[in-house]
């Protein structure tokens, strides 16, 4: 009762407002207002072998593989929609610092993922890294935050010791498809002295999935390091379609 008591004076100083439509919460509401948690557009992908975001991913990969490997699993909280409020969830995290409001909805994700047996043999998590540059600047990795929420729940390992963007590249916004591809291609590489071994299901994590071509292209690095046999799956809070 005296958590609520403190969270109700606070909020006539500070209130705390939805992060989709902005209207203040109330002492039950966290980060998101019940309405707008009940229209949350949850792709529910978390439990399908097969999605359309899934589809995306293994489609590029195809076009590459020289051998076979394991299928790649994909999942997302919830559609990104550029119309709607839901896209400033990613771009309060991104772009503004809200790391709490990012670490809440990244909760929700990792639940999902806790309760499907696909997600359930991972063992290691790792997050798109950012150039330090750009990481500097902004004072985080908004994949890291994720990465580190999904890790805690699944039991796995986070590692923010195996990959790094040796460029700094173009924001992917606006980006042509092909644009997208060539803008990530040799971007990232692997730390010197990296090791993966015992590693059977990576997660790689990301903000939003658009056309899959940076989490292509980090997993396209880590097969350089890592067995055949290793399956390496991508989890991110939004997902452009539908």
């Amino acid at each position: 009762m005296s958590g609520y008591v403190g969270r109700a004076v606070l909020d006539l100083f500070i209130p705390r407002l939805c992060v989709v439509c902005g209207r203040s919460l109330s002492l039950h509401e966290d980060h998101i207002c019940l309405d707008c948690l009940a229209d949350l557009p949850r792709t529910y992908y978390s439990k399908m072998r097969r999605n359309r975001m899934a589809d995306r991913l293994n489609d590029l990969i195809q076009r590459e593989l020289t051998e076979t490997e394991p299928y790649s699993y994909a999942t997302s909280l919830f559609y990104y929609r550029a119309s709607t409020g839901y896209r400033d969830i990613t771009k309060g995290l991104k772009y503004r610092g809200d790391i709490a409001s990012g670490r809440y909805f990244s909760g929700m994700l990792a639940e999902e993922m806790a309760d499907s047996e696909l997600y359930s043999d991972v063992d290691t998590v790792i997050p798109v890294p950012l150039h330090w540059t750009r990481r500097w600047s902004r004072g985080y990795n908004q994949a890291a935050e994720i990465g580190e929420v999904i890790a805690r729940r699944l039991g796995a390992t986070l590692r923010l010791d195996i990959l790094k963007r040796s460029r700094r590249t173009k924001t992917q916004t606006r980006l042509s498809i092909e644009g997208k591809r060539s803008n990530v291609e040799g971007a990232f590489k692997i730390r010197r002295g990296a090791d993966l071994s015992g590693t059977s299901h990576i997660l790689l994590v990301d903000d939003v999935f658009t056309t899959g071509a940076t989490l292509n292209s980090c997993r396209k690095v880590l097969k350089g390091v890592t067995g055949p046999d290793v399956r390496i799956s991508v989890a991110t809070l939004a997902c452009v379609g539908d």
